[in-house]
């Protein structure tokens, strides 16, 4: 079963999350570039606060919560201080590009709890044999938001169409780590339908996703619950496809994601 990851800052919500099974709970303190990274796309930029960290922690039974922190800086130490003090499951280290940044922020948490590498850079991409060993290292999630931005790509998904995540699942699953990527959206909702990434995400042995925003649509009533079981019943009925029918998947999708791409306007040309 997947992991499904809900970013929140709102105690109600993530009761209602933590009643769930599976469910991974994701304040977000990252503000360093950020603005500047995605200035000018439909993203979303996070204004949770430290004490957030200790407000949803309160609430949850049986989740796990996880916070992203900002990228290796001198205050970073201070930072994950604070953060665990509060009360959190995991950390998560965005935005680096290099080994050594991540077995830095290793030895600061220092075993204290769980890491997770956020890769989102060329360079984590490309160093990613180097870095996998890491102590501390519990998972690797590939963002694929920021990853497709630097690598001057038309569509989030495009690294998933070429290929690219499947030597990195292969190479995460291999070390024993747990493997994530992207956001999902709601099964028949999105660019390319959230049915889709999750067959993709059980192809590669995926472990943990990102519930999009199109879920907060349905957080009144009973609607994101309904919405969550609808996504469980998928991932049971996808998790049923032999090897012909996965690879007949995988090459349809992929071949969405070019026909969406090619819609698209170049980086750093203005849509039509």
């Amino acid at each position: 079963m997947l992991d499904l990851i809900q970013i929140t800052n709102d105690p109600d919500f993530a009761r209602r999350c933590d009643a769930l099974e599976g469910m991974r709970l994701w304040v977000d303190l990252e503000r360093f570039g950020k603005a500047e990274r995605q200035v000018g796309r439909n993203t979303f930029i996070s204004t949770h606060t430290l004490d957030d960290v200790g407000r949803i922690k309160a609430v949850l039974q049986r989740s796990r919560l996880m916070v992203r922190v900002n990228p290796l800086n001198p205050d970073t130490h201070t930072e994950v201080n604070a953060v665990l003090a509060q009360g959190s499951d995991l950390l998560m280290l965005p935005m680096f590009s290099e080994a050594w940044e991540l077995r830095a922020f290793s030895a600061i948490v220092a075993g204290r709890a769980p890491v997770v590498a956020l890769l989102e850079t060329p360079g984590a991409l490309e160093t990613l044999r180097e870095w996998l060993g890491t102590p501390g290292l519990d998972e690797v999630y590939v963002g694929l938001n920021d990853l497709h931005i630097s690598l001057r790509q038309r569509f989030m998904f495009e690294p998933l169409a070429l290929g690219m995540l499947d030597g990195a699942a292969r190479l995460v699953r291999a070390q024993g780590l747990r493997f994530g990527f992207g956001g999902i959206a709601r099964l028949d909702g999105g660019l390319l339908p959230g049915r889709d990434v999750l067959a993709e995400h059980l192809r590669l042995g995926s472990r943990a996703v990102i519930l999009s925003r199109t879920f907060h649509d349905a957080t009144s009533a009973a609607g994101f619950e309904r919405e969550v079981a609808a996504l469980r019943e998928a991932e049971r009925a996808l998790g049923q496809r032999d090897a012909q029918q996965v690879e007949a998947s995988r090459r349809r999708i992929a071949e969405t994601i070019g026909q969406i791409a090619a819609t698209m306007p170049a980086p750093g040309q203005p849509a039509a």
